[in-house]
């Protein structure tokens, strides 16, 4: 049975309002829209979730956010609910990525308690995780790969299957500069993760890889046994580039091995 990979990208903090419309429309009109051999999502900067979540509505692509806080309400200046981010067409949110977690002080804790939200309303979570440079150096990949996971279902349990989801980033691999994680490797640690969803929840989990993904690397890592996905930076900020990558790793899981 041929996979069908979760296939997505966010967009960080980039593109205005007229480039999130274009790449929106672009999309729409493609082949990948309505595919059913991919699960396509895309993850724009919040201002723009509305308008890329109407133009895709129609389609199989889903629209999420980049992040949430874990109150509905309050006095959280600055911040957005999940029943805010559901209100704006999104079905999905990206938790715990390293950039939150460097550049923001969020926790084990903080992503663990967003994950609960996003189930709670509804939405589902794809979840970050990754080792430094420095954590992988010293051969602490594994340990800090099963502390994020843990962590992250550590509120939710059983009731996370079909509502949470992972991408394994390393983080000496996202970003410019970043270099690509082996396949080997990279199916491994899925591996590893599997494990630990399986022992928190009762099942496996979807893990998806992302980290300097591109057109070259793209249909490598995906055909890895335990690598379900892909979750594309640069490279898939033009929705040409993205559509590329898609359809190859469609065809490429299409032949014969």
């Amino acid at each position: 049975m041929q996979k069908v990979p979760w296939i997505g990208t966010g967009w960080k903090m980039n593109k205005l309002r007229a480039d999130a419309i274009a790449f929106a429309n672009t999309l729409k009109g493609s082949a990948i829209a309505s595919t059913a051999s991919a699960q396509t999502f895309v993850l724009p900067p919040f201002p723009y979730i509305t308008e890329v979540a109407d133009i895709l509505k129609d389609t199989r692509v889903k629209v999420g956010a980049q992040n949430m806080h874990w109150e509905e309400q309050g006095a959280w200046t600055g911040e957005i609910s999940a029943p805010m981010v559901k209100d704006c067409g999104a079905t999905m949110v990206e938790l715990g990525h390293s950039e939150r977690r460097t550049f923001f002080n969020e926790t084990d804790d903080g992503v663990a308690r967003k994950v609960k939200a996003a189930m709670k309303h509804g939405l589902l979570a794809l979840v970050c995780i990754g080792d430094t440079k420095a954590e992988y150096d010293a051969g602490r990949t594994a340990e800090v790969l099963e502390r994020q996971t843990r962590a992250s279902l550590g509120l939710v349990g059983k009731s996370a299957v079909g509502k949470v989801i992972f991408a394994y980033e390393p983080v000496w691999s996202i970003g410019e500069g970043g270099v690509p994680a082996d396949p080997g490797f990279a199916n491994e640690q899925h591996q590893r993760i599997k494990a630990v969803t399986a022992a928190e929840t009762g099942a496996v989990l979807p893990v998806l890889y992302g980290g300097s993904v591109n057109q070259q690397n793209c249909c490598g890592l995906a055909r890895q046994p335990h690598i379900d996905g892909l979750f594309i930076g640069r490279a898939a900020w033009n929705a040409a580039g993205f559509i590329g990558i898609v359809e190859a790793v469609i065809s490429n899981l299409g032949e014969t091995p």
